[in-house]
């Protein structure tokens, strides 16, 4: 005989179990998504910043190491 009891009160504890596990798993990707959208704020902010500076300078006298121009921009 099928114990209809245990069938009937394990539905609602399956539904709730599965509820909490996409809730925590959809907590988890808009984490992901917003520490991905952080790193391309900064991104695009430290290029913002940076882009009038390396327009600037000269061809050739680009030091990519150290970030900057060889030479001030003033003595073109």
């Amino acid at each position: 005989m099928v114990a209809w009891p245990k069938i009937i009160a394990g539905g609602p504890g399956l539904a709730g179990v599965l509820w909490l596990v996409f809730a925590i798993r959809e907590d988890g990707v808009r984490s992901v998504t917003n520490a991905f959208e952080r790193q391309n704020n900064t991104a695009a902010h430290s290029t913002g910043v940076s882009l009038p500076e390396y327009d600037g300078c000269p061809n050739g006298l680009r030091d990519f190491g150290a970030g900057n121009c060889r030479r001030p921009f003033n003595e073109r």
